[in-house]
């Protein structure tokens, strides 16, 4: 006996899926540090030094050259874009920048001296 298919077969295509990443974010650039000069008239003979928020406040971690033909100490800094306090430290004692306005009252009741770098 013959038995009749009612259904017709299909048939199946299996079709290779294709994997799509999802886009990966370009990491953001990271900024361009850009050189900033400290300068300070003091006495030649002096210890001076420029301490801040880029430096942890380290009182002696960058020390600041004397330029006799201008009659400063100078350093320079290399710094991202942003806002930092600072103050110099001569012979030990610390003092706000004479030469900038720009001042914040830190937690010592003294005032911090700010730069913004853009």
């Amino acid at each position: 006996m013959k038995i009749k298919a009612t259904k017709k077969c299909e048939t199946t295509k299996v079709v290779a899926k294709k994997t799509v990443k999802p886009a990966v974010a370009k990491a953001a650039a990271k900024p361009v540090a850009k050189a900033v000069t400290f300068t300070v008239h003091a006495e030649k003979g002096k210890a001076v030094y420029v301490a801040g928020e880029f430096n942890k406040w380290d009182p002696t971690a960058k020390k600041m050259a004397y330029k006799a033909k201008d009659g400063i100490y100078a350093a320079t800094v290399k710094l991202v874009p942003g806002e930092y306090q600072y103050k110099f430290v001569i012979d030990g004692t610390w003092c706000a920048d004479p030469e900038n306005v720009n001042s914040v009252q830190n937690d010592q009741g003294t005032f911090n001296s700010v730069i913004t770098v853009k």
